[in-house]
């Protein structure tokens, strides 16, 4: 957690980096790992009961916001949100699967796409992803081209593709200033890097620093976990209506799928330095 915090800072002054540390062993003081490393299991078939017939596909990949990490009950997840939203708007129930990661970069996106099977094809596919990027002081251009990459390859293969980019690292308490300043203007740097390597790809963009990022500061007690890292639920309650309008959309506009089972064999980018390391939100 030491180097987590005080990688944000970069090459920044003695002094600093000397205050930087202290505060970032106050912030792993605090902060701890209250959640563990796993997220609930939410990955089935939402609304069925309500909702008969062939189910819409639901692909999740990221971090440990992706994957619901924080949530008490897997209903409670990004992704079972997102699930029961689609499942209300369209009238059929929603297969979620989820590929994310805790502790994920953007570089691991290539190895969670890898580990979806041959023979299954997303409706939609759903990304959020660059906290970990910024806190381990990876190059925006560099996280980005690899999401770029990710996007375009669910692209190619005719999935649509709806990316939350970085959300604004300056709403946790839990890092002291500097370093929340510090890590606030990292992350808008990434959130506006992602966003022009998503929409190059033919991806749609949500900003969630933009969209739900006021209300996570306004209201931090109610919008955060027990960790004050990870959203609550009521915390993914909101960040899946911030994205829900553009998953519909993304939906909508998508060609018809063609009769019968799905079947899609991703032309898979190279997987480098695609496993998560460790200790990380």
């Amino acid at each position: 957690m030491c180097r987590r915090y005080s990688a944000v800072l970069g090459p920044a002054a003695g002094g600093v980096r000397t205050l930087s540390a202290r505060q970032a062993a106050i912030a792993r003081r605090h902060i701890g790992k209250p959640l563990g490393e796993q997220a609930l299991d939410a990955d089935r078939v939402w609304r069925g009961k309500k909702h008969p017939g062939p189910p819409v596909e639901l692909l999740l990949l990221g971090d440990s916001i992706a994957a619901g990490l924080g949530a008490g009950h897997r209903r409670d997840t990004l992704g079972a949100r997102l699930a029961k939203g689609i499942a209300r708007a369209q009238g059929r129930p929603v297969r979620l699967r989820t590929v994310a990661v805790v502790g994920s970069e953007s570089s691991a996106l290539a190895g969670q796409l890898a580990a979806v099977p041959s023979d299954y094809r997303a409706d939609v596919a759903v990304i959020v992803v660059g906290g970990n990027d910024v806190t381990h002081r990876i190059p925006a251009s560099r996280a980005a081209e690899q999401l770029e990459v990710i996007v375009r390859v669910l692209r190619d293969g005719g999935v649509p593709v709806v990316v939350g980019t970085c959300p604004d690292l300056g709403t946790l308490r839990a890092i002291p200033q500097p370093l929340r300043s510090l890590a606030a203007r990292s992350s808008r740097q990434l959130a506006v890097a992602q966003a022009a390597a998503v929409h190059r790809a033919g991806g749609r963009v949500v900003p969630l620093a933009r969209a739900v990022g006021p209300v996570f500061a306004e209201r931090p007690d109610e919008m955060f976990s027990v960790d004050r890292f990870h959203p609550s639920a009521l915390g993914y309650r909101r960040t899946a209506e911030a994205l829900l309008p553009a998953v519909l959309a993304a939906l909508e506009a998508a060609p018809a799928p063609v009769a019968g089972p799905h079947s899609w064999v991703p032309p898979h980018p190279p997987v480098r330095d695609a496993a998560p390391r460790p200790n990380r939100p």
